[in-house]
């Protein structure tokens, strides 16, 4: 089987091995791809997978690396936002970007700060207050770092019902342009 990827004028995408990488302008991403059973190849400005069989599995497989591919290219063009909130009731938890990573000081009480990686290197963390805003390029970075500062709050050994501080995912999708479109 074989499925062919088109891709439009201003986007270019060019291959190394197993490693796709799509540029639009001055960004660009890459995603290097495991599968065993798909070979890769260039045609013009078009990527086509080639299965090594036509079974069930590998079409399977063919279909999820061009939605993984396409959702580069829309990253570029759009971008991806996840927003969280800090909530608190008992210590008031203080939230600094540090590097590449955030650091969550008296969190619970606790003297010694919490660290919550920024996966990839277009992934920016904004702090305001109590909103936290996660956006980038690459929907799996963003999730991931959206996922890594929810995780890195997790109570233990307590009553959720009564601790519930920690830090929670509002709402997540394509970033919001504004009204001249910019």
């Amino acid at each position: 089987m074989e499925l062919k990827i088109d891709f439009n004028e201003p986007v270019k995408v060019s291959l190394s091995e197993q490693t796709v990488t799509v540029s639009k302008g001055d960004k660009s991403e890459s995603k290097t791809f495991r599968c065993k059973n798909v070979n890769f190849s260039l045609d013009g400005n078009s990527l086509v997978l080639k299965g090594i069989n036509s079974k069930k599995r590998t079409t399977s497989i063919m279909k999820t690396v061009r939605k993984q591919i396409a959702n580069l290219v829309l990253g570029l063009d759009k971008g991806y936002e996840y927003n969280l909130r800090v909530v608190f009731s008992h210590f008031p938890i203080n939230l600094q970007v540090s590097g590449k990573f955030v650091i969550i000081n008296n969190f619970g009480g606790e003297k010694k700060p919490r660290k919550a990686k920024i996966i990839g290197e277009n992934t920016k963390v904004d702090i305001k207050g109590k909103e936290i805003t996660v956006t980038g390029s690459n929907s799996e970075h963003v999730g991931q770092t959206a996922a890594n500062l929810e995780k890195a709050t997790k109570i233990k050994n307590k009553d959720l019902r009564v601790f519930q501080d920690s830090i929670y995912l509002l709402g997540k999708g394509l970033m919001q342009k504004g009204k001249d479109g910019a």
